[in-house]
């Protein structure tokens, strides 16, 4: 067993250090075969992706802002960017895109 800590963390509350590790681990976007599906204390369905840090799981909640977030990433973007805040994520506004 793990002694990972355990995060689940929606698209507007990653670090910076957390989107360059999912776009590390998913170069060209992830798929179903990637995507964790589960269900949380509400009785929601919840779908997420899966990235490792050296103390801590993280799991994504899977949104369309997140993949476009992804695919427009680049590390420039964020190099004058605490890696552990979470407004260092700029929103990119989607048309017609429910949260």
């Amino acid at each position: 067993m793990d002694n990972l800590k355990r995060v689940i963390v929606d698209f507007k509350k990653l670090t910076p250090e957390v989107l360059k590790l999912l776009v590390e681990k998913y170069p060209d976007g992830y798929d179903d075969l990637n995507v964790i599906s589960f269900y949380n204390a509400k009785g929601e369905r919840i779908e997420a992706v899966e990235v490792l840090t050296e103390d801590t799981k993280y799991l994504v909640k899977i949104s369309e802002k997140l993949e476009v977030t992804m695919a427009n990433y680049d590390e420039d973007d964020y190099e004058d960017f605490d890696d552990d805040d979470p407004n260092a994520i700029p929103d990119i506004p989607i048309d017609d895109v429910e949260d």
